[in-house]
């Protein structure tokens, strides 16, 4: 994991634990907080919070307990099913990265967020960089991963697929200094039109934390200019071209498509 000093995220809430949390938790909830520059209280019973349990990192509305509560389980049922049964390289993902005839991929994954994408292409063999610029999504990330190499069925290949960088990805595309990737793949927030109470609670968590990527135009450049083979944006249906920007691939699905800008022409 790498770790940029970067100023005091606006994106930062409050770390906390539960109120019967043992004296060991209360300090490794410290060390989380402290780690990821965000603010640590000893106890709350309300607002948005990044709650540390003995079992994991959530992020939890602690006065709308019916939402429940977001962590990043790699080993999760849907992602397990989804890894096993999903496709593969026949998956739409896998086909808009360019994954069909090669055995893996070197991948930026500009914008990581929960990392349920990232973790589709590694499971493919790709080696996967993680960008996420959100302090409290990157702890998310990190815990998930960290509870990952513990698993049987994940420790042996997840780890060293994964990486995860936090900072911001303009800057870290921009004065990159590794290995060209062959693809960089966004998928920034978009803005919601349903009504909240539609949207997934994943969503609507992260729209309460986040709000859109209002800046996500000024991905689509230094991605352009750092990807070997191409750039995959993944947007809703419907949704307008990053940047105005028309791509040379456009792979639509009910819900979302993928515009794929090539490089390598």
């Amino acid at each position: 994991m790498v770790m940029l000093d970067l100023p005091q995220s606006p994106y930062a809430i409050p770390l906390t634990v539960p109120p019967n949390a043992s004296e060991a938790l209360r300090e490794k909830a410290k060390h989380t907080a402290q780690l990821w520059g965000l603010p640590f209280v000893e106890s709350t019973r309300q607002g948005l919070v990044l709650l540390r349990s003995e079992q994991h990192l959530a992020l939890k509305q602690l006065d709308e307990p019916k939402v429940g509560e977001v962590c990043v389980d790699f080993a999760s049922e849907a992602l397990t099913f989804r890894r096993l049964h999903g496709g593969g390289k026949k998956e739409a993902i896998a086909k808009a990265v360019g994954l069909k005839g090669q055995t893996s991929l070197r991948i930026v994954d500009a914008t990581a967020g929960l990392g349920r994408d990232a973790f589709v292409l590694a499971s493919l063999g790709c080696q996967m960089q993680l960008i996420e610029r959100s302090p409290v999504v990157a702890a998310l990330l990190a815990d998930g991963l960290q509870r990952a190499s513990f698993n049987p069925e994940l420790a042996s290949w997840l780890p060293q697929r994964m990486v995860l960088m936090h900072g911001i990805a303009v800057e870290i595309m921009s004065n990159w200094q590794a290995e060209r990737p062959d693809v960089v793949y966004l998928d920034p927030m978009f803005p919601h039109r349903k009504k909240s109470a539609a949207v997934k609670k994943e969503m609507r968590l992260f729209q309460q934390l986040l709000g859109p990527d209002e800046d996500a135009d000024a991905l689509l450049a230094p991605a352009l200019a750092l990807a070997v083979k191409r750039v995959v944006v993944k947007r809703p249906a419907g949704a307008p071209y990053l940047a105005d920007r028309k791509p040379q691939i456009e792979m639509q699905g009910k819900a979302n498509r993928f515009d794929v800008y090539l490089t390598a022409i």
